[in-house]
């Protein structure tokens, strides 16, 4: 092989690792009439993401609880905060339910991931999540 070849065999190959992204799924959640709780089940897969979203008053107390896989982790966002940009509000995962006051009113997101290690193997996480707003 030329360098020719070479050079041009490692930029197809870096440029396409580049173009590679994350799948990121936007899900807003609403409670039923009367109701102040939803449960949802999903599916991801490697390292892809499920963002949910719920509006909720300063004050209110959020209770946030995933089973499945125990890959499965959420991470809380308070309203203006995005993954990746901030720091998160509270984490959990499977037997790691998380419960606690809301510091402002708007529209939090609850992302759901896998670790890094397990996303690198492309492992599949099924999970039900349910959300509670009081």
């Amino acid at each position: 092989m030329n360098k020719a070849t070479i050079c041009s065999l490692v930029l197809t190959l870096t440029t396409s690792v580049c173009w590679a992204a994350d799948n990121v799924t936007t899900v807003p959640v609403s409670f039923a009439k009367g109701a102040n709780s939803a449960q949802v089940k999903g599916t991801f897969k490697g390292h892809d993401t499920v963002q949910y979203t719920l509006a909720a008053n300063s004050g209110q107390r959020m209770t946030v609880q995933i089973t499945g896989s125990s890959n499965a982790n959420f991470n809380v966002f308070a309203p203006g905060d995005q993954p990746g940009q901030s720091s998160a509000l509270a984490n959990g995962g499977v037997g790691s339910d998380w419960t606690g006051a809301l510091p402002a009113s708007g529209k939090y997101t609850v992302q759901v991931f896998q670790m890094r290690a397990s996303a690198r193997r492309g492992e599949a996480v099924p999970y039900t999540i349910s959300f509670s707003i009081k």
